[in-house]
């Protein structure tokens, strides 16, 4: 079977960076979520200083669960999500990555930053017609997130080196998957030059 014809879509006028779950549960591999991927963090740090520098957008998302009922069958698969409480430091945004007042923090309880958030409202709000969809894991929230966000009619861009996984064959796959369906997945200097 060949390959589906696509088109790359790019950026828009009024591009956010959506920045998945870049959290110490998830960028520390002394939790059980985590892996050690300095590189993705220092990625996702260049792209946030660049959106902050063009005063565009920037969304981080974080995972928290309130109560024993919040997505609960997700937790029973991944137990490992239930250390991902509101007094946990797992929840809190990497302190490698410069969240300022003015960025919006959402917190969410499944894999898309989508799912039974007020995401879409936000940055209809803020007027945003396109997500760079970075930030942890790419077979997981990132791609949950990127999927959804073409649902919800963006144009989304993947910046390659701003993704990680804990398995380099997932991240590979997912990569490839979203580029030929539902993401431009391009490199970091590409996002920079198009800002």
């Amino acid at each position: 079977m060949t390959d589906l014809e696509r088109e790359n879509l790019g950026l828009g006028e009024r591009p956010a960076l959506l920045v998945v779950d870049m959290i110490k549960g998830f960028t520390d591999a002394s939790c059980p979520l985590g892996c050690d991927c300095p590189e993705v963090v220092a990625a996702n740090a260049q792209l946030i200083d660049a959106f902050h520098a063009a005063d565009l957008p920037v969304v981080f998302t974080t995972v928290v669960y309130h109560n024993e009922g919040q997505a609960r069958v997700f937790r029973d698969r991944i137990n490992a999500l239930n250390v991902l409480t509101p007094d946990s430091d797992w929840v809190q945004v990497d302190a490698r990555l410069d969240i300022r007042k003015d960025d919006i923090l959402l917190e969410k309880q499944w894999a898309s930053a989508f799912h039974k958030t007020e995401l879409d409202a936000q940055l209809r709000a803020l007027g945003v017609d396109s997500l760079v969809v970075t930030g942890l894991t790419t077979s997981g929230c990132v791609r949950a997130t990127a999927v959804d966000g073409l649902q919800y009619d963006y144009r989304v861009v993947v910046p390659r080196e701003a993704v990680g996984d804990r398995n380099p064959d997932a991240h590979e796959a997912n990569l490839f998957d979203l580029h030929a369906k539902y993401a431009d997945v391009v490199a970091v200097a590409d996002v920079l030059e198009n800002l």
